[in-house]
């Protein structure tokens, strides 16, 4: 065999022998260093994190103040041993943020997209509020986590800048969160673990939520249930001292192109299908008589019915229904602490069967002369239950059954609608409301007054003139005072109702003041209510001559002073026209008490230094603007001049004899 034959072989044999040769690292498979794990795997609580995906430019330009859209993602994984209910993470924007839209979340507010979001916003949960653990799914992730895509505007952060949040955290109740951590240039993330403090063990071993408390409460009960509709009662009642609603409005929003077919006990202010007819609505239910449906607005607004309708079988007939939309505080009639109604709702799909069943969001109450309301969004509770219909001793459950939560709350850049004067027995002219105290004009065009000079000193006959017939009386007021007079005159104080406090009278047992409520308005208010608070002098209050009044503990405190009308004199009418309209004034409507106390129970009090005056006064729940300083007396200054002028005497003579 020659060379030119072998040589194949022996490549061959070359190659053969190479393959058989292991190959080899300067390290052992089995001593290789593994990557490291993830963050949350490092989490044995609940893991949120906020990436920033994307952003760019957006019109217009403008160099001092140029938008940017923004996209990103929240994410919430629960890596707790237990279920966590009705997750709620609070993200602290800081570019002065608008909101446009955001998945699988709603704000826990109750606001509706977009919205303003610069100082930070709470987000839920929707359509599921609940995270389950690994324990319960063998770690299946997508019953274990939600994702929130957000997508925005915010200002000032060009990419490839990143505009990230201050912070992140769980705010659910019985978590604590350290503060965020970044990670990278675009993640915030943060673990937080159950609170040591916190007994949630009524949370973990019950199905629902505990019921929360609030000012005001909204029961959602699905009473009955069917695959293409189902029936719901609405129930609002009154949990504050001090609250209360008059011809109350409802909203909220439909999340799933649901509609409203029929109502008793309230109604739609706007009647109309035409969304209905227009979208996917009509489609579907092609046999459904849309002319007779009540609303397929997406956000309805629902109004109470007056009491005539009360006995009416076709929209009446319902408890705590018809009453103007009137909730009371349950000191004044329990009774009428509730309101009430039902609705048919027509369901799509697909959420076509008998369990589908999804709360509406983004609560909102809101009355004519009352405070606001702040609502979360729906919770899960336990059923609720109702006295059975058929007269039998047993109660009846709901289908299903969701809790708002709505607290007064004090809402920015808005002003009140009812203000208080002051004036005291030791002086003859009365503190008015403030300038602008209910708001005035913002069209500079429009004013013929100042919205920042004070009000000017009153005369006591004044108060029963409204403010544009009060010119003459206050200049020769301040004319006969040798005050002067701004030019232009201040604006009045533009308010419906407005309530004077008189120190009447101090002695060495007790003293007593005069409360008056006016209503300038042209609204009637039946079952009225004040009250104040004051600071030191509430343990004393004795009695009220004209008014039903009662001592408050509120937030364990005795400082509050609860008054409404008597029996027969609770009705506080509009202001009407004089009796003659061409020459005299219109004339308010007016109830007025003295309100007497005792010094036994609040030694050391300075009644006319201050204590006799209250620091809150509240009308039919809505606090009122005060004065921002109180009457004084002369005779401290008399008191003063009199004392130099004994002494001059005795300081001549000592000159004298030097």
């Amino acid at each position: 065999m020659d060379s030119t034959s072998t040589l194949p072989l022996l490549l061959l044999s070359l190659l053969l022998a190479a393959a058989s040769i292991p190959l080899t690292t300067s390290q052992s498979d089995g001593d290789a260093i593994p990557p490291p794990p993830p963050d949350s795997d490092l989490c044995n609580g609940v893991f949120v994190t906020y990436t920033h995906t994307k952003g760019s430019k957006i019109p217009p330009n403008d160099s001092s103040d140029q938008p940017y859209r923004f996209e990103s993602v929240v994410t919430v994984l629960n890596n707790g041993r237990d279920e966590l209910k009705s997750w709620r993470v609070f993200v602290k924007f800081s570019h002065r943020e608008i909101l446009v839209s955001a998945s699988n979340a709603v704000l826990s507010d109750g606001s509706s997209l977009p919205l303003s979001v610069g100082n930070g916003t709470v987000f839920s949960g929707y359509p599921s509020s609940d995270l389950k653990s690994a324990i319960q799914t063998a770690g299946d992730v997508t019953q274990m986590q939600a994702s929130v895509e957000l997508v925005g505007t915010q200002f000032g952060v060009a990419p490839p800048g990143v505009p990230l949040p201050k912070n992140i955290s769980l705010v659910t109740d019985g978590w604590k969160c350290p503060k965020a951590t970044q990670k990278g240039k675009n993640v915030l993330q943060v673990c937080c673990m159950p609170d040591p403090d916190f007994n949630n063990t009524e949370i973990i071993d019950n199905e629902f939520l505990p019921r929360q408390n609030g000012d005001l409460t909204i029961m959602y009960d699905v009473i009955r249930s069917y695959s293409s509709n189902y029936m719901a009662q609405v129930t609002m009642e009154n949990h504050s001292p001090l609250g209360r609603l008059d011809n109350w409005k409802l909203s909220f929003d439909w999340m799933r192109d649901e509609f409203i077919d029929t109502m008793t006990g309230a109604y739609p202010s706007l009647v109309d299908s035409s969304d209905c007819i227009e979208g996917p609505q009509a489609k579907y239910y092609q046999a459904l008589d849309f002319s007779n449906v009540l609303s397929c607005a997406r956000r309805p607004t629902i109004i109470d019915l007056p009491p005539t309708k009360y006995n009416d079988s076709a929209f009446g007939f319902k408890p705590y229904c018809c009453r103007n939309g009137t909730i009371l505080p349950k000191s004044m009639d329990p009774s009428k602490s509730i309101s009430a109604f039902q609705m048919q709702v027509y369901k799509m799909p697909p959420d076509l069967n008998i369990s589908a069943l999804s709360p509406p969001q983004n609560w909102r109450i809101s009355g004519s002369l009352n405070p606001d309301y702040k609502c979360g969004p729906p919770v899960r509770v336990s059923p609720s239950q109702f006295v059975d219909p058929s007269g039998l001793p047993s109660n009846k459950t709901a289908f299903a059954s969701w809790q708002v939560v709505c607290n007064i709350t004090q809402q920015k850049n808005t002003s009140p609608r009812c203000c208080v004067s002051f004036s005291a027995y030791f002086n003859d002219s009365i503190i008015p409301c403030k300038t602008c105290a209910c708001g005035c004009s913002s069209s500079r065009a429009s004013r013929t007054c100042s919205t920042t000079s004070p009000a000017l000193l009153l005369p006591q006959q004044a108060l029963l003139v409204p403010f544009e017939n009060r010119t003459e009386l206050t200049l020769a007021w301040s004319y006969l005072k040798h005050r002067p007079v701004p030019n232009p005159m201040p604006c009045g104080d533009n308010c419906g109702v407005s309530i004077n406090w008189h120190l009447a009278t101090d002695y060495r047992g007790g003293w007593t003041a005069r409360v008056t409520i006016f209503n300038w308005g042209e609204t009637n208010f039946p079952d009225w209510f004040t009250a104040v608070q004051m600071k030191k002098a509430a343990p004393g209050f004795e009695k009220a001559y004209s008014f039903n009044a009662t001592g408050l503990d509120i937030n364990g405190e005795n400082n509050t002073i609860f008054m409404e009308g008597l029996p027969g004199l609770n009705y506080l009418v509009a202001e009407r026209d004089g009796d003659n309209p061409l020459k005299n004034p219109r004339v308010p409507g007016k109830q007025q008490s003295v309100i007497s106390f005792t010094k036994k129970l609040t030694p050391g009090i300075n009644v006319p230094g201050g204590d006799g005056f209250p620091s809150k006064v509240f009308f039919n729940g809505e606090e009122c603007s005060l004065p921002s300083i109180l009457p004084t007396s002369n005779s401290n200054k008399r008191r003063h001049i009199s004392a130099i002028l004994l002494a001059l005497p005795v300081l001549a003579l000592l000159i004298l004899r030097l």
